[in-house]
Formats: C-alpha cells, sequence, structure tokens
C-alpha cells in the first residue's frame, strides 16, 4: 500500500468533482453582491426629499360617492427614478468589471444590468391606465391585485426583481433569501405603524427608509460576509 495521492487523471468522478469545485471558487470570487445593494440603497435614500419636494400635477378630477378621484402625476420622482437607477446600474456594471479585471475573471453582471434597466424603462413608460384601468371604480381601497401590482412596479419592487436575476447569475442562496424577505417587507409593505399622519409629503418617507435601509444592512452583511471569506 501506498499515502501517496493518487492522481484524477483516470478517475472521470474526480475530475468531475475538481471541476465543480473550481466552478464554485471562480463563482465566489466574481461575486461583489454588496456593491449593487450599497448603490441601490444611496438611490433609494435619496428619492426621499424628490419626494417630499417634489412637485406634484394634478388632473382629470371626477367626482365618485360624494368625493372626487384626481390623477396626481409626480413628475420630478418619475424622472430622478429613471435617471438614477439607469445610472445605478451602470455604476454596478463598471464595478462588477473592474472586480473582474483585478481578479483576472469574467464578469456575469450584464444580464442583471440589462433586467434592471430594462424593468425600470419598461416601467416608467406604462401608462398608468393599464394597472388602474377604470379610475372611478373606487376611491379610497382599489382592489388587492391592483395594489400589488402597484407595488410591484414600484421602484422598490423593481429593485427586487432584478435581484432575483442577480442571485440566479450568482447561484447564490443568501442573496435570494435576502431578496425574498426583501420582496416580503416592500410588497406587503411593512411600516410598523410609522409615519401614519404624517401627511401625502412625508407619507413615502418610511417606506423609502425601511427599503433602503434593509438594502444598506443587506450590503454590510454581504461585505462582512466577503471579507471573512478572503481572511480564511
Amino acid at each position: 500500500m501506498t499515502t501517496d495521492p493518487i492522481p484524477a487523471g483516470g478517475d472521470p468522478r474526480r475530475l468531475l468533482a475538481d471541476a465543480r469545485d473550481l466552478a464554485r471558487r471562480v463563482r465566489l470570487a466574481q461575486r461583489v453582491t454588496w456593491l449593487p445593494l450599497l448603490v441601490l440603497a444611496l438611490v433609494t435614500f435619496g428619492a426621499i426629499p424628490v419626494h417630499r419636494f417634489g412637485h406634484r400635477a394634478v388632473s382629470d378630477c371626477h367626482v365618485v360617492d360624494g368625493g372626487q378621484v384626481c390623477k396626481v402625476e409626480f413628475q420630478a420622482v418619475g424622472f430622478y427614478w429613471l435617471a438614477a437607477m439607469v445610472v445605478a446600474y451602470v455604476v454596478i456594471a463598471g464595478g462588477y468589471l473592474r472586480v473582474a479585471r483585478a481578479r483576472g475573471l469574467g464578469a456575469r453582471v450584464l444580464p442583471y444590468v440589462l433586467t434592471g434597466v430594462a424593468l425600470v424603462v419598461l416601467a416608467s413608460v406604462v401608462p398608468p391606465d393599464w394597472i388602474f384601468p377604470d379610475p372611478n371604480a373606487y376611491t379610497d381601497n382599489p382592489p388587492g391585485v391592483d395594489l400589488f401590482l402597484t407595488r410591484l412596479l414600484a421602484p422598490a419592487g423593481l429593485i427586487g426583481l432584478a435581484l432575483l436575476v442577480l442571485a440566479w447569475l450568482e447561484r447564490h442562496v443568501a442573496l435570494l433569501l435576502f431578496t425574498l424577505g426583501y420582496l416580503a417587507v416592500v410588497l406587503v409593505p411593512i411600516n410598523f405603524g410609522w409615519g401614519v399622519g404624517w401627511g401625502s409629503r412625508w407619507g413615502d418617507a418610511p417606506p423609502l427608509v425601511i427599503s433602503g435601509g434593509l438594502l444598506l444592512l443587506g450590503a454590510i452583511g454581504f461585505a462582512l460576509a466577503q471579507r471573512l471569506r478572503w481572511y480564511r
């Protein structure tokens, strides 16, 4: 008998195991998960003053059940999210490519970036009537399906949808679980009663702080996990 290691050349199972291990190591080296979470958190926090001080255009008011329903457009808010999100995804793509070059690897971030930009552009050009086909049908309590679609097509929901693509690209179970939790908070939405009675001008601040805070905490957590992995 001998204690010398047996080369993998004649063992197909050993070769397959080595190939899988190498692929796993490459995927781990390609991950810069904290970067998109940090950039998108900053974009979310930056939206708070725009929501608060942005100009509102009110039009197409209809009398319904003793009250009225009006179409309200936040033009500055829409422009901010479109421009900021596109810039954010460009920054994320540049960051991933820079890290990939430094490590001598390829980057698989392009599908995530294209998905994120496509979702933002699509949401900005889809007419609101496609979500609420009849503005006279209700006043204060729209159907649950309409509320779900509205939250899903809001910027916070689009961030979560794109993160699902990133989790799939990176085969990142931890990111998938984080994203599912993030989407649950965004789509419910959970605000812990904070901000009730603040009025329409500050009404968007609590969900923006909560969603942005989740992204920031996620960025810190993934950055620490990556640092610990490299120092092992």
